[in-house]
């Protein structure tokens, strides 16, 4: 299974000391405590190392999804909380048979950085209680709850909890620029707790007790009678994790050379895992992009380095749970605000935010929506803004030219003869979309045609047409027959004839005879629409010259 099993071991040993206080951090934050953060990280990291589609993915509790559970704890409570986790899990499952996998790479770049902002800010943000110790005052917004914490603070200010957040935070940006290997935040926590507890900080609260092991699985908390109500946080749960664990499973092949992840197997790795980490009490699970990161930096080639990581998770929950019960609340803090400051990259925003003005308005509504409302609604807006900003891109890429018709003239004609025709047929060949976003812009075009008895379409280099297209197009036939003018067309595609024929264009145009798959053929039915008319000549009839493909479109 391994390449080099002494480097994976080294790699897992390596991520366990990361993740530590970042998932009892994680927990703490989330409201189910800390013991459900280590539950998970046990459980889910183990779960979703078998069964996920990355080689090198490192699973457990994350500061992006304890944002979307802070509501949910504060509406439904902890047993709310493991139902959501086990429904995210179904969901998950039926997504990866469903193979709905290789969809999430269609989520924008714009999106992905602004909700990742939002969410450093959120993290940053609900660390402001214990960062202050206070007691984190009730509420499930995020703003409204670091309000009220710093109300309590100036009312009875915790200098102590401030300064061991403070140099928890300070070591580990410090020591991340100096040494990015070392693992600063375990020796910061580790110095902040021996700190306390030699000088005794009764101001700097602890964790607390915490159990010598893992809960036995257990699904009393579920109740079937509010199944109902917990699908739309479950909803949201599931779509957060199978968003950041694809987006952190490419991340990782990034950072590698010949590693590939199944983004279907990945879903129903974390689909599994979710399902069985809230037996055990933990909280909804998803790859975690920073310890991944650590994974593959340290030399990981294998899943053993994952599960290394989630035994030796496991191994302190059964042996050291009584030390790790007297870490200060603030220094897990300071270790939250350290890492939400290295989640956000100033490079990268200011990159994506001087790309384009479309780019730069996802990027900030994203992570507005993000801080003001909640990290599904933030996609959500985010998707629907950079959905519409692309079709109004695309819709401007159709144009409609008047084109000279006299190269595809059949025959041989007279300086007179071309100018007569051109006083009587006008063409227009349609390049790009004809679909809903810009098709009206296309009728009104056509429909200021005047002065002129045919109107030729070239339509071969339609790149594609929805039905609102094809509408539009019915429409302006219409308005141009009832002004008399004849409407011609060629080089219509096989791929457009359903749709213009769903609409009954391709009736309206049969019944005049005015369909043909060449332009040479359309100006040749032009002439003999004009000379029935009385309005040209009849000359006797000509050989075509050859046509040629360019002719043709």
């Amino acid at each position: 299974m391994a390449r080099n099993p002494r480097r994976d071991l080294l790699a897992g040993l390596t991520v366990a000391i990361v993740a530590l206080p970042l998932a009892l951090g994680f927990g703490v934050s989330s409201g189910l405590g800390a013991e459900a953060g280590l539950a998970t990280a046990v459980v889910a990291g183990a779960l979703a190392a078998l069964f996920g589609g990355s080689n090198l993915q490192v699973s457990g509790p994350t500061g992006a999804m304890t944002v979307v559970l802070v509501p949910i704890v504060a509406e439904y409570g902890p047993g709310g909380v493991l139902t959501v986790g086990l429904l995210a899990g179904l969901m998950l499952i039926a997504l990866a048979l469903l193979r709905a996998g290789r969809y999430m790479r269609y989520i924008p770049a714009p999106v992905v950085e602004g909700f990742t902002l939002g969410i450093a800010c959120v993290i940053g943000l609900q660390q402001i209680p214990n960062a202050l110790g206070v007691a984190k005052p009730d509420g499930d917004r995020v703003l409204m709850v670091t309000w009220r914490a710093v109300e309590a603070f100036v009312r009875a200010p915790n200098w102590t909890a401030v300064a061991l957040a403070a140099g928890v935070a300070a070591v580990m940006l410090a020591g991340a620029r100096w040494r990015p290997t070392v693992p600063f935040s375990i020796v910061a926590v580790i110095v902040a707790t021996v700190v306390a507890q030699v000088f005794h900080l009764d101001a700097a609260a602890p964790i607390g007790d915490l159990p010598s092991g893992l809960p036995a699985p257990s699904l009393g908390f579920l109740d079937v009678s509010a199944l109902g109500s917990l699908l739309a946080p479950a909803v949201a749960v599931a779509a957060l994790a199978a968003l950041e664990s694809l987006l952190s499973a490419t991340v990782a092949d990034g950072m590698t050379v010949g590693q590939k992840h199944d983004p279907d197997k990945e879903l129903f790795g974390q689909g599994v895992a979710n399902l069985a980490a809230p037996l055990f009490g933990g909280v909804p699970a998803t790859a975690a992009i920073a310890r991944t990161a650590v994974n593959v930096r340290t030399g990981a080639g294998s899943r053993l380095a994952a599960l290394t990581h989630a035994a030796v998770l496991a191994v302190i929950v059964f042996a050291a749970a009584p030390l790790v019960s007297k870490i200060p609340l603030a220094a897990l803090a300071g270790v939250l605000l350290a890492t939400a400051i290295r989640m956000v990259e100033v490079s990268s925003l200011r990159a994506m935010a001087r790309a384009t003005r479309s780019d730069g308005l996802v990027l900030v509504l994203t992570a507005v929506a993000t801080l003001a409302l909640d990290l599904v609604y933030a996609v959500i807006i985010g998707l629907v803004v950079a959905g519409a900003l692309a079709l109004r891109a695309v819709a401007q890429q159709a144009r409609m030219d008047q084109v000279d018709f006299r190269p595809d003239l059949p025959g041989e004609h007279s300086d007179e003869e071309h100018a007569l025709l051109a006083e009587h047929i006008v063409a227009y060949r349609i390049d790009g979309p004809l679909f809903f976003a810009g098709a009206h812009r296309f009728l009104l075009e056509l429909s200021e045609v005047a002065d002129v008895r045919v109107v030729i379409l070239r339509m071969s280099r339609i790149t594609t047409m929805d039905a609102t297209g094809a509408l539009v197009l019915k429409d302006a036939v219409e308005k141009l027959n009832r002004r008399s003018i004849a409407v011609m067309t060629s080089g219509i595609r096989p791929g457009q004839r359903q749709v213009l024929d769903s609409v009954g264009v391709l009736d309206l145009l049969r019944l005049e005879g005015r369909e043909y798959a060449t332009t040479p053929e359309a100006i040749a039915g032009a002439r003999e629409h004009l000379q029935g008319a009385g309005v040209l000549p009849v000359v006797p009839a000509q050989s075509p010259a050859p046509v040629t493909e360019e002719a043709a479109r």
